[in-house]
């Protein structure tokens, strides 16, 4: 690992597993990350799908969904930290007057070091929603219950991924991680998050570094 790694962000980056990660969670896994800082880091994995439809994830919150294109949308197992708590990734959605605002700063007082309690941990500045976190240059992940509720009303996010649960590392958790070969990291494409069935994710995450997974053996990671 390059001595200036640690002041490298990684913020709306994929990591994607290497063989060499056999932990069950993380096994095979692409995660975006929606934060990194010295601090620490949490993200979310988008191939692993739980036990839950979307439509039952709302039926237990006692909303009905009337986004036909939901429907049969999978709720995924979004890593081991807070499990029974829904985080919703979409494409940000602004407030008009605050367009031009510093939207994407990551809040202060989010603190990957700690299985801290994301949803209030996250700052609404300039979205439409209660508890929003705004990742630099890329996409939104929203915890608040307005989210749900617009979904659940025919609006919202035109795309959407919601998991139950999110992963995080604490201060040098992941860098130490990535230098012991465990991940690989590129820039995340949306398409893959929402347009790519789960089970081609890995491999399109692969095909963004044009590698496929054959060919993982001696990778290193790289940013």
């Amino acid at each position: 690992m390059s001595a200036d790694f640690a002041s490298t962000l990684l913020s709306h980056h994929f990591l994607i597993a290497m063989p060499g990660l056999e932990d069950p969670t993380f096994a095979k896994s692409v995660v975006y990350l929606c934060e990194h800082s010295e601090r620490g880091a949490m993200g979310l994995i988008i191939n692993k799908p739980g036990d839950l439809s979307l439509k039952h994830l709302f039926d237990k919150v006692d909303l009905p969904l009337h986004r036909e294109d939901l429907l049969k949308a999978n709720v995924l197992h979004g890593g081991p930290v807070q499990t029974e708590r829904g985080f919703v990734l979409h494409e940000p959605i602004w407030l008009a007057s605050a367009e031009n605002s510093e939207a994407s700063k990551s809040p202060e007082d989010s603190n990957a070091d700690e299985e801290t309690d994301v949803a209030n941990s996250v700052e609404p500045a300039a979205s439409i929603y209660a508890s929003t976190l705004s990742v630099p240059g890329g996409l939104a992940m929203t915890t608040s219950k307005d989210v749900l509720e617009a979904l659940s009303n025919g609006s919202g996010p035109k795309r959407v991924l919601v998991t139950l649960g999110y992963a995080s590392w604490g201060e040098g958790q992941l860098e130490s991680e990535i230098g012991e070969n465990s991940w690989l990291t590129v820039e995340a494409n949306p398409d893959i998050i929402f347009e790519t069935p789960i089970e081609q994710r890995y491999e399109k995450a692969l095909a963004l570094l044009g590698l496929q997974p054959w060919m993982l053996s001696t990778e290193a990671g790289h940013a």
